[in-house]
């Protein structure tokens, strides 16, 4: 256990594995399941030109809504949910890393920035392909016109058949046009949006908490104080690379190769506010998202400490 200030950090090497790996499961799909319309109204004002469909997040929730009902706000979502497997890769990978690098270095700046860029890496190698799939669904409806690949508009199928139906649909097309290579279009742009993102995340994310311990009363309870700090970091990140996010989206879903070029045509047609497209929406789901991952996540590593350590540890 390392304390920075009155900040605990529970490693590793405190926590009993399996309940680690059962508690993680069901938290991250409780995050996923929460923020997924936000995410999916993310992607549609990133991927339209200038206003055409939506004038801000309020209104593209409230047209998606009425037009599309509440499942439209949650297309793609099942396919979606395969990334729980590299939501557990990105957590072992941060947890490995972290302690690797303890091995060299104490500054827990240091730990927090290699240890999450290195667990973005490797959970987007494994998430590109279902968000390349799950893109193509979100952007059915209202925004079909903006996706290279559209579903049969005969769908009189039962629900499960209809759902799973739709993703074989798009796969079979990405496949007969790119080929495999097709499932890893905007990879690189996807390191290079959610490689920074994790590493700029991590540090601020307890720089911010040792910040407001500074300020808060000595009997404040560690897990308000990281609950304030989670969306303090997450919207820095947000902040930050979001330009290359609305790039990242434009690759996946209208099927482009260069990042480049991507970037010059958004700057051409819509100047660099169009590299805001989407920011407010992405601070509202990540808002959220980070307060229920830090107290799911914090709360989680208490719940899966090793039993020898649970009546040592006090918060």
């Amino acid at each position: 256990m390392q304390q920075k200030r009155n900040v605990q950090i529970i490693e590793w090497e405190d926590l009993d594995k399996k309940k680690f790996y059962s508690f993680g499961l069901f938290m991250t799909m409780t995050i996923r399941a929460t923020v997924y319309p936000a995410t999916l109204i993310r992607t549609r004002l990133q991927v339209q030109r200038g206003k055409s469909l939506y004038s801000g997040t309020f209104d593209a929730f409230f047209k998606i809504l009425r037009a599309e009902g509440v499942g439209g706000l949650y297309r793609g979502f099942m396919v979606n949910t395969f990334t729980l497997i590299s939501g557990q890769a990105y957590i072992t990978t941060y947890e490995l890393v972290r302690k690797y690098v303890s091995q060299y270095s104490e500054d827990n700046t240091v730990k927090s920035l290699v240890a999450g860029g290195s667990a973005s890496l490797v959970a987007q190698s494994i998430t590109v392909p279902i968000d390349v799939v799950s893109q193509q669904l979100m952007m059915q409806g209202q925004g079909q016109h903006l996706t290279r690949f559209r579903l049969p508009t005969d769908s009189d199928a039962g629900k499960a058949k209809k759902v799973f139906g739709q993703t074989r649909n798009i796969m079979a097309q990405i496949f007969a046009v790119d080929g495999l290579r097709g499932f890893y279009r905007g990879y690189v742009a996807s390191l290079l949006t959610y490689i920074p993102n994790s590493a700029v995340w991590w540090p601020f994310y307890h720089f911010y908490a040792e910040q407001l311990s500074k300020l808060a009363p000595s009997d404040c309870p560690h897990l308000v104080l990281q609950a304030m700090a989670g969306p303090l970091a997450a919207a820095t990140a947000s902040t930050v690379t979001n330009p290359m996010d609305v790039v990242r989206a434009r690759v996946q879903v209208e099927g482009r190769t260069s990042v480049i070029e991507t970037f010059k045509q958004l700057i051409k047609e819509e100047g660099f506010w169009g590299l805001t497209k989407g920011l407010s929406a992405r601070i509202i789901s990540s808002t959220p998202t980070a307060i229920v991952m830090v107290v799911g996540y914090e709360t989680l590593k208490k719940l899966s400490l090793r039993p020898e350590l649970v009546d040592s540890r006090h918060w």
